[in-house]
């Protein structure tokens, strides 16, 4: 196996920098305007993000989903309520999402707590699926030990058939959960290890936002 020594690792961040001043006045705003910026500059799916939880004993879980809604209300993403992470946030409901844009130098940290989205808002992003998609939901009992892939691909037939002709149901077992942050911090990489964060914070209905030593 190759070795990468640390010299081969360091980079300087040259891209950009972020001033208050060029702030939006609230988080949202500012994301998607990052966002936007992402997709402009071709970022290979900007919606990614490691969506880390914990059980309420502490221990930490991490994944890469896919944000699918943002709002005044949150952050969307779906999944199996009864996945390892929909158990976690039973749990315990505060979790963290980290967008890395790293071809444009920049993160976003996104804290919060996060709740179920009423089920009509899960049934209409659910019909809004690829049929297979529909029913690889009905298919994944996800984080479950399984004897092998041919189970997947077996149930995949049953349901096929089953549902042949037909509208497929949204499972009692999926849907939507939402994130309202606390705080929200944007990181910009910067020459020197001097890096731009700056935080919004929120503080009763009003935001504040901070400026971080990198």
């Amino acid at each position: 196996m190759a070795r990468v020594t640390l010299a081969e690792l360091r980079k300087d961040y040259t891209l950009a920098g972020l001033h208050e001043k060029d702030l939006a006045r609230d988080p949202f705003r500012q994301f998607e305007k990052w966002f936007q910026e992402a997709e402009a500059a071709k970022v290979n799916e900007p919606n990614a993000m490691v969506v880390c939880t914990a059980t309420s004993d502490g221990r930490p879980s991490a994944r890469t989903m896919l944000l699918k809604g943002l709002d005044g209300r949150g952050f969307v993403f779906f999944s199996n309520y009864e996945s390892r992470k929909g158990r976690e946030l039973h749990a315990n409901p505060h979790a963290t999402l980290v967008f890395p844009w790293l071809a444009l130098e920049r993160q976003v940290v996104v804290e919060g707590t996060v709740t179920k989205i009423p089920r009509e808002e899960s049934e209409a992003y659910f019909h809004s699926r690829p049929r297979a998609s529909q029913l690889s939901a009905w298919v994944s009992q996800q984080s479950a030990i399984i004897a092998g892939r041919g189970v997947l691909e077996e149930s995949m037939k049953a349901l096929e058939q089953k549902y042949a002709g037909q509208e497929v149901p949204l499972p009692p077992h999926w849907g939507g959960w939402r994130m309202m942050p606390a705080a929200v911090e944007f990181w910009q990489g910067r020459r020197s290890r001097l890096h731009d964060r700056l935080r919004y914070r929120r503080e009763k209905d009003a935001w504040t936002i901070e400026r971080l030593a990198p």
